[in-house]
């Protein structure tokens, strides 16, 4: 079963500084129908104008994946890290027992846009941590790469979260195609970053979702150059104390 999401589904908000488009329930926008998929619990698409972003706040018992598509992202926090974000670059934070953090756009010029992504962790309590890593657009043509996953997962390279959850991006060329097995107890999150793809014969635009369940194999073809997040979600899930 695929449920698509068009772009214009999403529920937007524009301020003077933010262009926000939020999957699921989020800050003041409610409702009880989006509110997960999965333990997946935010997919945030934000536009961040030049010198501008989010002050000091707080999180806790999530692990918070940041994906920057263009510009410059910086990132502190009251653990000591300090850092900026290129595209390409993914982020991962473990929020656990609580952590403070700030996002602002580095540049003083460009906007930037990025893709950010709430996981219940399967614990709570957990020390807070952070790191981030870059995967090149060459080594993503035509493949499904995996930039997160389970700690417990056994994948070279990638970053590790608290919950049983993988996130995979890929660029595809014209006419690319990559294929993704999921079992009866799994789910999957699609997203088109931009382009145009067929996910098992269904036309997929920028910014388009779709929430796979119950089948098999996921087909994706691109009609024209794409670039593409997938999250690969257990059907059920706990969250241990």
């Amino acid at each position: 079963m695929i449920k698509t999401i068009k772009a214009n589904e999403h529920y937007k908000n524009e301020m003077d500084w933010l262009s926000t488009y939020h999957h699921f329930s989020f800050a003041d926008y409610y409702n009880p129908e989006k509110m997960n998929f999965g333990p997946l619990r935010v997919f945030n698409d934000d536009t961040i104008q030049p010198g501008t972003g989010f002050d000091f706040h707080q999180h806790r018992d999530m692990e918070i994946i940041t994906y920057l598509i263009e510009g410059e992202l910086e990132h502190k926090d009251n653990q000591g890290n300090h850092g900026v974000i290129y595209p390409g670059e993914v982020q991962r934070m473990t929020a656990g027992s609580g952590i403070l953090h700030s996002e602002y756009n580095h540049s003083s010029e460009k906007p930037l846009r990025l893709l950010q992504m709430w996981v219940f962790a399967n614990k709570k309590g957990l020390q807070p941590s952070w790191e981030q890593k870059k995967f090149s657009k060459e080594e993503r043509i035509n493949k499904l790469v995996p930039v997160v996953t389970s700690e417990k997962a056994t994948v070279d390279n990638a970053l590790r979260i608290h919950q049983d959850a993988s996130f995979y991006l890929s660029s595809l060329t014209v006419g690319g195609e990559v294929e993704h097995k999921l079992n009866s107890e799994r789910k999957a999150y699609l997203f088109v970053i931009d382009g145009e793809i067929k996910l098992n014969g269904n036309i997929m635009q920028t910014r388009d979702a779709a929430m796979i369940e119950k089948e098999s194999l996921m087909a994706i073809k691109a009609e024209k150059a794409s670039e593409i997040i997938l999250i690969d979600l257990p059907e059920r899930y706990a969250i241990n104390n």
